[in-house]
């Protein structure tokens, strides 16, 4: 028997919870369908001493702050807790256990089954999987005989399995230098960069970062803005950057971790590094990304070859009535993030409907009226 609703969300995790509470405030009918046992989204599998890279006071969705001090850097166990605590506040309808199996079009109506035999049928999909879960693993020359532990950081969760190893941590990013400064003292650990490691001082002048963007408004404006534009311009260069208090810069100075240009190959013992020296290597762990989880759509025509959205702000280019929310550098600069999914989900929602009204046959509808009166987001 198919559930019918008026939209259906697939994800509750960040961009799935803010996009059901604009919902909400809407008095729309709608279904959140999350994969696991429980909101959340890609934060309980992250690793163990994992903190945000942005104080309370910038990690909230709409309607409800981050508790505690707004200037800590809350740990992933808060996070977990705060997004189950945002879902049952707002007593989001979260279907859980409800593995998105395949999505079809019949006429105007999306249908959607899951994994267990349950369907669902709406007139608006939210694809809210977000950014995360689909961790991206580069493949090299001669990894296949590499007889060592190779992961994704994805499954590192402690440093305690690594004690004593020879480990070499892929990447340049804020994750990459977390993980191989704590491994670092428990391990032997390099860094393999493609570009120097490039840091930010996490708090200039006594206030955060994102304190200073916030004020100017650099990461929340859309990408074709003139604030945007400035902060990518800021922002440019080889490789990504990393917020520090000053902790990593000085592990780094002192060799735990050290770090060196990306190594050429695998051996079946270990690495080829660039200057030619073949060394032997415990584990190596890609600190290298993730990939938007999106597979359910490709019968849609929604992805391009690479499994990208065809999307424009959020809206699907190919699809009426389809939308996205929690994509990197969807809207803007902070879309994957705790503070840039609400204003998103706002913008998406209220341009479906729009595009409901105008499309040719259909009755005009006013529900995003009721959460957005003044055309903008919330």
């Amino acid at each position: 028997m198919e559930q019918s609703v008026d939209t259906l969300v697939i994800g509750a995790g960040q961009a799935g919870l803010a996009t059901g509470y604009h919902l909400q405030r809407a008095a729309v009918p709608f279904v959140i369908l999350e994969a696991r046992e429980a909101p959340g989204g890609s934060w309980p599998h992250y690793y163990e001493s994992l903190r945000l890279f942005s104080p309370a006071r910038f990690s909230s969705l709409p309607g409800m702050p981050f508790p505690g001090d707004p200037e800590r850097y809350p740990t992933r166990d808060e996070v977990v807790a705060y997004l189950r605590a945002y879902a049952a506040h707002f007593q989001l309808p979260v279907v859980t256990g409800a593995w998105v199996s395949a999505v079809a079009r019949q006429g105007e109506l999306f249908l959607v089954h899951t994994a267990d035999g349950r369907s669902f049928q709406a007139r608006t999909l939210i694809a809210a999987t977000g950014a995360f879960h689909r961790p991206f693993t580069p493949n090299l020359p001669g990894q296949e005989q590499f007889r060592g532990q190779l992961l994704h950081s994805s499954a590192y969760r402690a440093p305690t399995p690594f004690a004593g190893q020879r480990v070499v941590v892929v990447g340049g990013g804020n994750s990459a230098v977390q993980i191989a400064a704590e491994l670092a003292t428990v391990a032997r650990v390099s860094l393999a960069v493609r570009d120097p490691v490039r840091f930010v001082t996490q708090r200039p002048y006594g206030r955060d970062v994102h304190w200073w963007w916030s004020l100017l408004r650099f990461d929340t404006s859309p990408l074709e803005s003139p604030q945007a534009r400035l902060f990518g311009r800021l922002a440019s260069g080889k490789g990504p950057r990393v917020l520090d208090m000053g902790s990593y810069r000085k592990a780094l100075a002192a060799g735990r971790p050290d770090a060196h240009p990306m190594f050429h190959a695998f051996t079946e013992a270990g690495v080829v590094w660039a200057h030619g020296q073949v060394e032997a290597v415990d584990t190596v762990i890609f600190a290298t990304g993730y990939r938007a989880n999106l597979d359910y759509l490709a019968p849609l025509g929604a992805l391009d070859r690479a499994g990208e959205a065809l999307q424009h702000h959020g809206i699907s280019t190919t699809v009426p009535g389809l939308g996205f929310v929690g994509l990197s550098n969807q809207r803007t600069f902070a879309s994957a993030t705790l503070r840039g999914v609400g204003a998103d989900a706002a913008v998406v929602l209220r341009a479906l409907q729009h595009q409901r009204q105008t499309a040719p046959g259909s009755p005009r509808m006013r529900w995003w009226g009721a959460c957005c009166p003044a055309g903008r987001p919330a």
